[in-house]
């Protein structure tokens, strides 16, 4: 098993910057975006290419296991699954939010280990934003940890919050809602949702994984996703928001969502929520 110490996560988180200042090079001269539309009619810029290029050179000096990153070649199930451990990389996650100028995209590098995502780093570069989670079974010191850092210094332990409390002193639910994405599965859901809540909920509007990263730091509470993602979207902001307290399940099972068990790299349906101790089952039936 991998151990994981505070030299190796500075090092990861440093990757993601130096990914994150690529981009931010080709953000703030638009004219050398070079925005393209892959077979999947998703756009690529030479944004996603510079970090994915960047990260997959570095990311083999600090452990040498398999990367799969959103602008490699696809291997097939048959070899992906003979990897125990692999990086799993979302070069540039958002890249429509990239080329909206909204600032809401993100470099997304989690190690996989058994199929679930046990460490992520997810940095925003346009505010100098990082988050890292850690699981215990990595980390030297045997703690899962969550932290995020500003502009390479650390700020603050992550940590969600409590839905008991909440739900006890009826204050709103932070329920996050894709920019782009939405489905009317989407909608019934949050409506069935405010059904059981005591107050009104508090929408909530942002861009790629930072959704994820909004619950881990408590500004939000639950994320339903009832429309398509990749596994690159959500491995490494996954582990941050499991490290923070929080949990990503199925939509339909309530089981933990893994990766690499598919011969695609669609996700199911999910389900990000803050507080995994609160019976968010019971609360959604």
């Amino acid at each position: 098993m991998t151990c994981v110490d505070q030299g190796f996560t500075e090092q990861l988180m440093a990757i993601a910057r130096v990914a994150g200042d690529a981009i931010l090079a080709i953000y703030n001269a638009p004219e050398t975006a070079n925005i393209q539309t892959k077979s999947d009619d998703s756009p690529l810029t030479a944004a996603d290419l510079a970090a994915h290029q960047l990260i997959v050179r570095e990311l083999p000096k600090l452990l040498d296991v398999p990367i799969l990153s959103e602008e490699s070649l696809m291997p097939s199930l048959a070899e992906r699954q003979a990897w125990s451990t692999y990086w799993l990389v979302d070069p540039l996650d958002g890249t429509k939010e990239f080329i909206a100028r909204n600032g809401q995209f993100t470099v997304n590098i989690a190690l996989v280990v058994n199929s679930v995502p046990r460490l992520g780093v997810v940095h925003v570069p346009v505010t100098g934003e990082t988050y890292l989670g850690v699981d215990k079974s990595l980390s030297s010191g045997q703690e899962t940890r969550a932290e995020k850092y500003l502009n390479g210094e650390f700020d603050r332990v992550l940590q969600t919050s409590s839905m008991s409390q909440k739900l006890a002193n009826h204050q709103p639910l932070g329920v996050l809602m894709s920019l782009r994405h939405g489905s009317p599965e989407q909608t019934a859901l949050v409506e069935k949702l405010q059904q059981c809540w005591p107050v009104p909920l508090n929408p909530v509007n942002a861009g790629s994984s930072l959704k994820f990263c909004w619950i881990a730091e408590g500004r939000a509470d639950f994320y339903p996703r009832l429309a398509p993602t990749s596994e690159w979207d959500t491995a490494a902001a996954q582990a941050v928001l499991t490290a923070a307290g929080g949990a990503v399940v199925e939509a339909n099972s309530f089981e933990p969502l893994r990766c690499n068990t598919r011969d695609s790299l669609l996700n199911p349906f999910f389900l990000a929520m803050g507080d995994a101790s609160f019976d968010w089952r019971a609360l959604l039936s």
